[in-house]
């Protein structure tokens, strides 16, 4: 039933987002079909989940703060439908954990690396939970950058703005030979930073401020 109801949730939002904000997806083919696989976005406004899950043609579970549906009814429903909770104060275990087994099972999940919402439309650094979790998994990372959520409702908007908007997936990451080379948290960062800076790329935007020395960029693969 739950695949039902995201699947029409899903043509709903492309409808709604081609025809009120002229929304395009672009190199959804590096979207691995089939597999356990990440997608990291930046994150500037509530409008980035359905925007991000209707770039993917697969089902997408998405990790998000705890907080985020506060109404008992609704927050069963979301995550019957995808929705992860994570608590922000301390690394979620049972959260991450979740995402693990699913990527393991060979599911998709989204992550928004930053954590929060950015409150002037620039990138943050991410934080080192995707690390753990491509450390955990293996997994490919598919960088995306979601442009025009933020001019549409930026954080403290009460309306939505019609603004076009437009995301746009990267090349999938591949993180092996860095995870012979790296351990523990110097590996997190590592992942994280370099995520961040893919994703700022594709948005031909300054990647997060990062004072600390960059190791070797990691390696991209086609995903056929």
């Amino acid at each position: 039933m739950s695949a039902i109801v995201y699947g029409f949730l899903w043509l709903v939002f492309n409808a709604a987002g081609r025809l009120f904000f002229r929304y395009r997806a672009i190199g959804q083919e590096h979207i691995p079909k089939r597999g356990g696989v990440l997608v990291a976005a930046n994150h500037a406004s509530f409008l980035d989940i359905p925007f991000l899950g209707c770039g993917i043609r697969r089902r997408v579970a998405f990790l998000g703060r705890q907080d985020l549906f506060p109404i008992p009814v609704l927050n069963r429903v979301v995550q019957r439908l995808g929705w992860i909770p994570i608590r922000l104060d301390r690394l979620d275990r049972e959260g991450f954990g979740k995402a693990i087994r699913l990527i393991k099972g060979g599911k998709a999940v989204a992550i928004y690396p930053e954590g929060t919402r950015t409150l002037d439309g620039a990138l943050q650094p991410g934080r080192p939970g995707i690390g753990v979790i491509v450390a955990e998994t293996g997994c490919p990372v598919v960088p995306a950058y979601i442009a025009g959520t933020f001019e549409a409702l930026p954080t403290g908007a009460a309306l939505v703005r019609l603004h076009p908007v437009r995301v746009t997936f990267g090349k999938p990451i591949d993180f092996t030979v860095d995870a012979q080379r790296y351990a523990g948290k110097e590996f997190y960062r590592y992942v994280s930073r370099t995520v961040m800076e893919r994703i700022a790329e594709l948005g031909h935007v300054p990647p997060p401020a990062d004072r600390s020395e960059r190791p070797p960029a990691a390696r991209s693969f086609n995903a056929e």
